[in-house]
């Protein structure tokens, strides 16, 4: 990137600097009021944005590349784009300077912001949102203390399902008394595949009372019906907890699109916030279901902030909230959408060929996200997978990561990003043709 363009770019947050010293909290974020240059989207929709090159090489010069490696696995956690991650080491600076000080008067008014941030992007009452560390952390407290299990009730969980928050289901047994029951997925499946899949377990077991149902799956990046799966569900009087940690960014949703009570979330994975914040959703009236955190009072049921008791976390990346979404916000949750599904379909329609290669993830365009994964055939193990991405990474340079917990075996993630090119992803489509020797 140019001088001229970072300092065209980082002008606002530079600003931010002096009104820090006039008394400015670090939470209020201008960008919206002064668009960041190579951002604005052309007028056209957003399939045909995908493509177009000049735009998202004016959007990567926002973001650092570190080499020789490509990297295609951001599903870890989101960089961060420049102006936000100035704006985060002006808020550390800011805090560090006034340490409890801001701590002990002004962090709680930088939180509010944030969570207000969080609910309009999500189309929610910022009284249903709460502050996390992480979706974790929101979806652990959801599971542990949900109220409405008694010995004998069940439990449900899918293979597809973050790995702790299946240990934390099964949990469930020795603490509640509950049975647990495991559902696993096809390992490429449509929509309609998966709502039966599940219909068929609410109608086998009629005891469930409680299902953990991711809306992207970590894996291979699968996204579920969840509103039609949440619905058939709360027909039979079963309670969903909605795993929205890898989803929220990586595809364009509200919260209404997914008719669920209670959900978890990240803002450091697509959302591009610094590490260490999340947000737990709970639908207003939903909350007498979710006990508070032990010692913490909510005599009335009124108050979701009383589901969680973070305790002391990092301040400024939590106040850095509207900056980051400012700037997702700026390129469009659709846009953004559009150009990682594209990104992942120049590597998975190739892939697709190859008699060697099992591709797993959605099995029509509208079930998948930007995210994809892949085995070499015949070769599911943990193992398998593992030195499957050390070749990866040896051989060709591209960087990615095994995911394990399917039932049909282990795999590869792979996970572009917005700044993410098609040479890139043709760096990927040559290596896969080349791992048949």
């Amino acid at each position: 990137m140019t001088g001229l363009k970072r300092r065209a770019f980082v002008s606002a947050v530079a600003s931010s600097s002096l009104l820090a010293a006039a008394g400015h909290r670090v939470g209020a974020s201008p960008l919206n009021d002064k668009p960041i240059p190579g951002i604005a989207a052309p007028a056209v929709d957003s399939v045909a944005l995908a493509r177009d090159e000049g735009y998202w090489g004016e959007v990567a010069q926002h973001f650092t590349r570190a080499g020789p490696l490509v990297n295609l696995e951001h599903g870890y956690w989101g960089k961060m784009a420049a102006p936000v991650q100035d704006a985060y080491l002006q808020a550390t600076r800011q805090i560090n300077d006034e340490s409890s000080i801001y701590g002990r008067k002004h962090y709680g008014k930088d939180a509010e912001a944030s969570v207000e941030r969080i609910a309009r992007s999500l189309g929610v009452s910022a009284h249903e949102i709460v502050l996390t560390r992480n979706a974790t952390e929101a979806i652990h407290n959801l599971i542990r203390q949900y109220t409405g299990l008694a010995p004998g009730d069940r439990v449900l969980y899918a293979d597809i399902d973050y790995p702790q928050f299946k240990t934390t289901m099964a949990w469930l047994e020795q603490s509640r008394g509950v049975s647990v029951t495991r559902l696993d997925l096809p390992g490429r499946a449509s929509g309609q595949q998966i709502v039966d899949r599940y219909v068929e377990a609410f109608d086998r077991h009629t005891d469930l009372k409680l299902m953990l149902l991711t809306h992207a799956s970590n894996q291979h990046g699968l996204v579920l019906p969840v509103r039609r799966i949440a619905a058939e569900a709360r027909r039979r009087g079963i309670d969903v907890i909605c795993d929205c940690a890898q989803s929220w960014g990586l595809v364009d949703f509200q919260i209404e699109d997914l008719g669920v009570d209670w959900a978890g979330f990240n803002l450091h994975k697509w959302i591009g916030n610094p590490l260490g914040v999340g947000a737990l959703y709970l639908r207003r009236g939903s909350y007498r279901k979710i006990a508070p955190y032990p010692g913490e009072e909510d005599a009335d049921h009124s108050r979701a902030a009383a589901r969680v008791h973070t305790g002391t976390a990092n301040f400024a990346a939590m106040a850095s909230v509207p900056w980051a979404l400012d700037f997702h916000e700026a390129l469009g949750g659709a846009n953004k959408e559009a150009r990682l599904r594209y990104l992942r379909s120049l590597w998975t329609d190739a892939a697709d060929t190859l008699e060697h290669i099992e591709v797993l993830g959605g099995a029509t365009e509208d079930d998948w996200s930007g995210m994809g994964a892949f085995r070499l055939a015949g070769q599911s193990s943990v193992d398998d997978a593992r030195a499957l991405q050390a070749r990866l990474e040896n051989d060709f340079g591209i960087f990615t990561v095994m995911r394990g917990g399917l039932s049909g075996g282990a795999c590869v993630r792979v996970t572009p990003q917005v700044f993410n090119t098609p040479e890139d992803m043709a760096r990927l489509s040559d290596a896969l043709m080349q791992l048949r020797s």
